[in-house]
């Protein structure tokens, strides 16, 4: 860690460690055992299991150390078993369990609406429901912006993902793996035209115009409920949207009385060097959804927004069993307080400036790096095949999954992502140190180079 930020205390010495093949032979002794129990639709990256995580580092069952760049696809953000965050959610055990909110309620579940309603773009009036995934923050709010409007249509951008749950496959761009042979799916869903600078070369401006003209022409102003954007597009391959591109649709919406809803599920709680990626566009979004790093690894989801708006749904109508559950809730707070007490939106801010470089210079020395983007701890590259980057763009998911391979036997864990499995994901806690993340650049190299 820099020496201007607070530097927490680590359990697990924060280096990769390799002490057997990957995997081991106890992560294979688990994975016979898993392969009888779990269907094979639960699928896993690398079939190494996990006995301990501190930090930025994961120890598998056979004793190696991995440099984590997952960080549970966006989950523990504020680092693994961050100590503020377990020394709350044990306290809350001792306390309350579980009573639902809907019948007996309790302090934790307004304190984290109050942080919500703080912390979300804008500042009017807000309200907050919570719930436990991020698949159901989508349908949430979905639901109360067709409550809200008495519309039925909601759009979506080209290249989201938004969930697993019967809407939300309707939702995503790629059918598979998530939606393949699931149907039939919900109806009355759009898909947009989006932004992508480095497949289309148009302007904010000029992808804006496309979009609108969509959703004027196929779907009619008048008839949509919602328009839901991730900031940044997670699964979709970190896609960062032209300048302008936004706060056009916000505006549009805004005007046709469209509830513009930014799933900031993967994107948001500082992720990218703000609270929600949201800031670094201008945006105020009627709605506001977040989950994944919320409660630094505990279930938890959220809709947040405008009071009017959250409050058209009738009492009764929003909720469930486990939404805002006390221990989930009570990490959530924690959260919140390690975000200030720790400066980490400054962290964001540093593992972009010492990783964002670091990828474009390995950008100049192989070709089939054609793009590098991202904001704060959410940056990638977009992988292509060899003398095309300049050309036809034409994707290299083969590529990508050789460097995730390479790396994985070293002791570095990427992620894939983008429509076309053709982008390499770099998705750190805010506790991964510089010292880690140009070992990882260095094996990377390497891996380029074995390539």
């Amino acid at each position: 860690m820099t020496d201007t930020l607070s530097t927490p205390t680590f359990t697990v010495a924060q280096e990769r460690r390799i002490v057997s093949a990957i995997p081991g032979p106890k992560s294979q002794e688990l994975h016979q055992r898993r392969l009888a129990v779990v269907p094979t639709g639960v699928s896993s990256a690398l079939p190494i299991y996990i006995a301990r995580a501190n930090g930025a580092i994961l120890v598998d069952v056979d004793g190696n150390q991995f440099v984590d760049f997952g960080a549970g696809i966006g989950v523990t953000t504020v680092g693994h078993t961050e100590k503020a965050v377990v020394a709350a959610a044990a306290e809350q055990l001792q306390d309350v369990i579980h009573t639902l909110f809907t019948i007996t309620p309790y302090e934790e579940y307004v304190r984290v609406a109050e942080l919500l309603a703080e912390h979300t773009p804008g500042d009017h009036a807000k309200k907050t429901v919570l719930v436990n995934s991020g698949a159901e923050a989508v349908e949430n709010g979905v639901k109360i912006a067709r409550k809200h409007t008495g519309r039925r249509a909601v759009a979506v951008l080209d290249h989201a993902y938004h969930g697993r749950t019967n809407l939300t496959m309707a939702m995503n761009y790629k059918a598979m793996p998530y939606a393949t042979g699931f149907g039939p799916f919900a109806g009355d869903v759009y898909h947009a035209p989006n932004s992508y600078p480095y497949r289309d070369s148009l302007s904010g401006e000029e992808a804006a115009a496309r979009t609108i003209a969509y959703l004027e022409k196929v779907v009619g102003a008048s008839d949509l409920a919602c328009l839901v954007a991730e900031p940044i597009q997670g699964e979709g391959g970190f896609v960062v949207p032209a300048e302008g591109y936004l706060a056009a649709l916000q505006e549009w919406c805004t005007a046709n009385g469209v509830v513009f809803i930014a799933d900031e599920i993967q994107s948001g709680m500082a992720r990218t060097g703000a609270y929600f990626a949201s800031e670094h566009f201008g945006l105020v979004p009627d709605l506001v959804l977040s989950a994944k790093g919320i409660a630094g690894g505990l279930p938890l989801a959220a809709v947040t927004g405008r009071a009017e708006i959250m409050d058209s749904a009738q009492p009764g109508g929003l909720g469930g069993t486990f939404g805002g559950n006390p221990v989930a809730a009570a990490a959530a707070i924690a959260v919140f307080e390690q975000i200030e007490k720790g400066a980490l939106l400054a962290h964001g801010a540093r593992i972009e400036k010492a990783l964002k470089p670091a990828l474009e210079n390995l950008q100049q020395k192989y070709d089939i790096i054609g793009d590098v983007r991202g904001i704060g701890a959410m940056i990638a590259i977009e992988l292509v095949q060899p003398g095309t980057g300049q050309t036809t763009k034409t994707p290299n998911p083969d590529a990508v999954n050789a460097i995730i391979a390479y790396a994985a036997q070293r002791g570095i864990l990427f992620l894939n992502a983008g429509t076309w499995g053709n982008v390499l994901r770099f998705l750190p806690s805010l506790a991964v140190s510089d010292e880690l993340i140009a070992d990882a650049v260095s094996v990377l190299d390497d891996a380029f180079a074995a390539l």
